[in-house]
């Protein structure tokens, strides 16, 4: 009876919500302070959706609105909807349990059958956590496998690529960002190999992978060591030939420089963590009999033999939305789809349903959860109803808004510029694209110089004929428009 009392509140308030600020929305523009200075990218051929309102107010005051109704891609501030979506369907201290499981039986010390790495959708999934499930499986007595090391992603994987730069990434990449994506990835579904001088120039630099002192692919390394202080210049691409994934590095690296890791997607997420797993398995003492297997099927009538747990749901939430991880994003949304063997674009849906569920949040679409593609559109309008909502849940807002950054503290350097007001006062997230068009997209809050509360959202947008467009074009303009409205409340 309470809950449902609880519910029917909500709609209540979200209802009287929508309709003010509809009403609001209508009002004429002239009436209220606008974004004046940003809006002037009109004039260079961008199209721009933007928005700012208080919040706690009998009015919801409109501060400022340029085209708030016009959809675009939203880029990266995707995000705060899989965040706001994720944390309204788990909670924020839902944990993803990974585990090891077998449909044989343990005796003396055999294992007699399959070990199967049963992945659990964890996004932050790490070789210490695999290094945990391998200490939990010798405390439960194995010693041997008498089969194989089967890598199971039924609950999605192999996830299809629908963008450029993940379809390209299946055969050669150069980032770490188009990772592939699986339940069962370890480490963002990415590679990671380290780079050392040597003490003398003109050898080779000495290069290592960072999951695993075995050899797990192969390295072609054509890093020589110079002279101190000669700079140091590296060029890493991860390719996938006959070989398997191979690290390809180019380049230099001086005596006196510091050893660096450097991040590849790998060719194939759930391969690379059998191979890391396996690898593990080997140096603990566990031996395998069979080659290492993925499936794609749910194992029926297995017996867990060790677990681990993820980090809790709001800790995840911060480093995704902190860093804009595509690949933990993607895999937070492709959880929040029920049925086994999801792809993208049913975790795109999965989030379109909640957004469905705020009163006057408008038209939304989304292929995927990162944002990762030009495809995904939003109002700036639709983005405020979304971080409205939040604030007004008492029990997730503290988790929510904490994956914000304040630009005078966040981890993205780029965003540290404008005025202290601005620096102090805003928390934002931040959406970047630059291919097929250009996209830089800003949402989250502020507090005035009264200390009310605000929402605000930017959407700005090119096309193949605009002319680059830097993060100082927006952010400078964007912080003296929002300067004037924080002041003036």
């Amino acid at each position: 009876m309470l809950s449902a009392l609880k519910l029917s509140t909500r709609r209540w308030r979200r209802a009287l919500v929508a309709s003010v600020a509809s009403a609001a929305l209508c009002a004429s523009s002239a009436v209220f302070a606008d974004f004046s200075r940003l809006g002037q990218l009109q004039n260079k051929g961008f199209s721009i959706s933007a928005e700012a309102r208080l919040l706690d107010t009998d009015s919801n005051a409109l501060l400022g609105s340029l085209n708030p109704e016009r959809q675009l891609s939203p880029a990266s501030v995707t995000k705060a909807y899989l965040s706001a979506a994720a944390l309204s369907h788990f909670g924020p201290q839902h944990r993803f349990t990974s585990q090891l499981v077998s449909t044989g039986s343990v005796e003396n010390g055999v294992l007699h059958g399959d070990l199967i790495f049963e992945g659990g959708g964890d996004p932050g999934l790490t070789t210490e956590d695999l290094w945990r499930l391998v200490q939990r499986l010798q405390l439960a007595g194995v010693r041997e496998v008498d089969g194989a090391l089967v890598v199971s992603q039924w609950r999605f994987g192999p996830v299809e690529c629908i963008t450029t730069d993940r379809c390209n990434a299946r055969t050669r990449v150069t980032n770490a960002y188009s990772a592939p994506l699986t339940s069962a990835g370890v480490n963002f579904g990415s590679w990671c190999a380290n780079i050392a001088p040597t003490a003398v120039a003109g050898e080779p630099a000495r290069v290592g992978l960072c999951d695993s002192p075995a050899p797990l692919i192969t390295i072609d390394n054509q890093v020589i060591t110079r002279p101190a202080n000669s700079g140091t210049e590296i060029s890493v691409a991860r390719i996938t030939d006959e070989r398997g994934d191979v690290m390809r590095l180019t380049g230099q690296i001086s005596t006196n420089a510091a050893a660096r890791d450097v991040y590849r997607g790998a060719g194939d997420a759930a391969e690379k963590t059998a191979q890391v797993l396996l690898s593990m398995l080997n140096q603990a003492g566990v031996a395998v009999r069979d080659p290492w297997r993925v499936s794609s099927t749910r194992p029926s009538g297995a017996q867990r033999l060790a677990a681990v747990d993820s980090k809790p749901l709001q800790e995840l939430l911060q480093r995704t939305m902190h860093y804009s991880n595509n690949y933990m994003a993607d895999v937070l949304a492709l959880n929040l789809v029920e049925t086994p063997q999801a792809q993208l674009r049913q975790a795109g849906q999965a989030i379109e349903a909640y957004a469905e569920s705020l009163p006057g949040h408008g038209p939304l679409t989304l292929t995927s959860g990162s944002g990762l593609t030009t495809d995904n559109r939003t109002s700036a309008h639709g983005v405020n109803v979304m971080l409205e909502d939040m604030y007004y849940q008492s029990e997730l807002f503290p988790s929510f808004v904490a994956t914000f950054q304040s630009p005078a503290n966040g981890v993205m350097r780029f965003i540290r510029r404008g005025s202290s007001t601005f620096q102090n006062h805003v928390m934002l997230k931040t959406g970047t694209l630059n291919q097929p068009f250009a996209v830089r997209a800003v949402g989250g809050y502020f507090r005035t110089a009264q200390g009310r509360w605000g929402v605000f959202s930017v959407l700005v947008n090119g096309s193949g004929s605009t002319p680059y467009l830097s993060w100082a074009e927006v952010l400078d303009p964007l912080s003296l428009d929002l300067d004037a409205m924080i002041l003036a409340n």
